[in-house]
């Protein structure tokens, strides 16, 4: 019997392969648990019409990486936080602090995808790396200046 795979399933396909599979492991096992359907016209136009749909989200995903990147590479933000003496920071700037004020500038992005090679405890100047796509990073200056409304 012909199947349609909805999912991945180990030692047999990934989604979307049409693999020849005993009648009663199909009834029992892969439609049960909705991981596969029989091999239809409107089936096989239905699962094609999904990954047209997962690339363009994929290609979306990438054209938005490449603006935000063009924008934010390179250039140097400002962060004003509380210290203590000899510039010591109360605390420590965050990734969600760091993603709070790209935010803030019209930049959206995730606070997983940003990295600091340390902790950001002193005032300065300090190197970012933001991950917006598997193919795309880009490096940006974070300055950490005394906040003097305190």
């Amino acid at each position: 019997m012909k199947v349609l795979l909805l999912e991945g399933v180990k030692g047999l396909g990934q989604a979307g392969d049409v693999v020849e599979v005993k009648p009663g492991y199909a009834n029992n096992f892969l439609f049960k648990r909705k991981l596969a359907v029989p091999v239809t016209k409107d089936n096989l136009n239905v699962v094609e019409m999904k990954r047209r749909a997962k690339i363009e989200e994929q290609e979306t995903r990438l054209a938005r990486a490449k603006e935000i990147a063009a924008a934010v590479g390179g250039q140097r933000f400002v962060w004003a936080a509380k210290t203590g003496s000899a510039g010591r920071l109360y605390g420590t700037v965050t990734n969600q602090n760091i993603a709070d004020m790209l935010s803030q500038h019209g930049y959206e992005v995730d606070k997983r995808d940003i990295s600091v090679s340390e902790p950001i405890k002193m005032i300065g100047s300090h190197q970012v790396t933001l991950r917006l796509h598997p193919e795309i990073s880009v490096d940006f200056t974070l300055d950490v200046k005394a906040d003097l409304n305190d």
